[in-house]
């Protein structure tokens, strides 16, 4: 699976960033510090709401 970026929504506050599909580290939100997404061996945990896929 080829890594794209996510456009995701924090379900906590409702800030929305850009992450990678298959992050290397976790991922919070910059606004409130809620984990957004986990980093796992066969696939990674995303947490959030995903807004827009892009290549």
């Amino acid at each position: 699976m080829a890594n794209k970026f996510l456009k995701v929504k924090c379900p906590e506050c409702g800030g929305e960033q850009i992450t990678f599909s298959r992050p290397a580290m976790k991922v919070n939100c910059l606004i409130c510090g809620k984990e957004l997404a986990e980093p796992k061996a066969s696939k990674p945990e995303i947490k959030a709401k995903i807004t827009k896929s892009m290549h």
